[in-house]
């Protein structure tokens, strides 16, 4: 199948947009639950006395359920489509929000966090996943980093609530009941959701299928699309977690899976979740420290936008390469400012820098690459895979750090954290090909033929 561009057919821009900023709403709850904590955590130390090892697992309770929630989103995805795992994620995140808030005890909260993140991990496989089903090869790259659009305006948003709900009673009662809002909203916009074209393929509903294809673009791109898919599916056999590990999709399966664990060990989440921590160490006032966590906020937005405009261009492999060395060279400066007790302006500014470089390249780029890389038969089982690897990475970063900071300082594991970028970048530049402009099918044949 040739190339689709759009200049060869038409497509429907507001149509595509529409449909993919709806389903991307979902990465607004995904970081929404992520920002939360990192305002909200001042407060719980001393509404629940939480030790280093507390604070590390009530941080880290949300990634044990996003595991569950991938492992449940995949098998959902396959069987019954992507819109009902949307709709599911939706109605958790409203529950988890209001148990959050109304949490009686801190086993009680970090059982709420724990739903709070099935409904993350459900969204985070599924927002992307379909956003990438439903778009055309020349746009996928962007629309797919809509979703971490999302989530950097998620965790921008509820920064500056966290921030302005700070004097309140029970301040973090109100941080996490204002989840509630934007839960429902995603719910009514799934509702108008189409269900993606390739999982409609797959369960042999060619006509709605077709007629979705029509409503993205025109005629050719319908039929053409259609004949791809179609030759996708009848070269391969069911969706299984041992298909998943066949010889044939391996190289594709083992990229994804180092890739989604190199996004979490990173280190990043570190300076997202622990931001009050940071700025304490080094003698800011609590004032500042929610300060901090909204000025990160809105850098993570404006290098969002920056990686939407460049990954179709540029390519993801490029991104990708300057970002993992970025993030190396500004983890070594930042280790080395608070280990000196640096000035709070200076050690805000190596803390935004590494901010920019994620938000350039892996942030985004590891969900375009998920969301593209695996064939079609095995994609939500695939995706689902990847991304449990993501969040048990997530889970040991941001459980580790408390105890890893108690033993060798707050800017001790920044130089781990260095290290691993620079593995990464070794690893990117060595086994990770382009593949931008390329439909799905494409990609397919490409890394099963590899």
């Amino acid at each position: 199948m040739t190339n689709i561009t759009p200049g060869t057919v038409q497509f429907n821009n507001r149509y595509i947009l529409g449909i993919s900023f709806i389903s991307a709403l979902g990465g607004y709850l995904f970081g929404f639950d992520f920002a939360v904590i990192s305002g909200a955590l001042p407060f719980l130390k001393t509404a629940f006395k939480l030790s280093s090892w507390w604070e590390g697992f009530l941080t880290g309770s949300l990634a044990l359920g996003c595991i569950i929630g991938c492992l449940v989103a995949g098998k959902l995805a396959d069987r019954y489509g992507r819109r009902p795992g949307l709709m599911v994620a939706a109605v958790i995140f409203a529950i988890s929000s209001l148990g959050m808030a109304f949490a009686p005890g801190l086993l009680f909260f970090v059982a709420m966090r724990f739903c709070a993140g099935i409904g993350v991990g459900m969204a985070s496989m599924l927002s992307p996943m379909y956003i990438a089903e439903i778009s055309p090869a020349a746009m996928r790259g962007r629309n797919v980093a809509i979703n971490q659009l999302t989530i950097v305006i998620g965790i921008l948003i509820t920064n500056l609530v966290n921030y302005l709900l700070a004097d309140m009673h029970d301040a973090w009662r109100w941080m996490f009941g204002c989840g509630v809002i934007p839960s429902l909203l995603f719910l009514i916009g799934v509702v108008f959701l189409p269900e993606s074209p390739r999982w409609l393929l797959t369960q042999g509903q060619e006509f709605k299928a077709t007629a979705i294809l029509q409503k993205i673009g025109s005629g050719s791109f319908a039929v053409d699309t259609l004949t791809a898919i179609q030759s996708s599916l009848s070269k391969t056999g069911s969706s299984s977690y041992s298909a998943v590990f066949a010889k044939a999709v391996r190289p594709a399966v083992l990229v994804g899976i180092t890739l989604a664990v190199f996004q979490q060990l990173c280190g990043i989440n570190v300076v997202f979740n622990y931001t009050a921590t940071i700025f304490q160490s080094v003698g800011a006032s609590l004032n500042h420290q929610l300060l901090e966590t909204v000025v990160i906020g809105i850098v993570n937005l404006l290098f969002t936008l920056i990686a939407m405009w460049q990954v179709d261009r540029l390519g993801r492999r490029p991104l990708m390469l300057v970002g993992s060395l970025g993030l190396a060279v500004s983890y070594v400066v930042l280790a080395f400012l608070l280990s000196s007790k640096a000035s709070i302006i200076l050690i805000s500014i190596f803390v935004l820098l590494p901010i920019g470089f994620y938000a350039t390249s892996l942030a985004p780029v590891t969900w375009v690459l998920i969301s593209e890389i695996f064939p079609n038969h095995i994609r939500g089982i695939a995706s689902s895979v990847a991304i449990v690897a993501l969040w048990g990475a997530y889970f040991i970063l941001v459980f580790t750090f408390p105890i890893l900071a108690e033993y060798l300082g707050t800017y001790g594991p920044f130089y781990l954290y260095a290290g691993i970028c620079f593995v990464g970048f070794l690893f990117v530049k060595s086994k990770v090909k382009e593949t931008k402009g390329q439909t799905l099918e494409q990609l397919e044949d490409s890394f099963t033929a590899h």
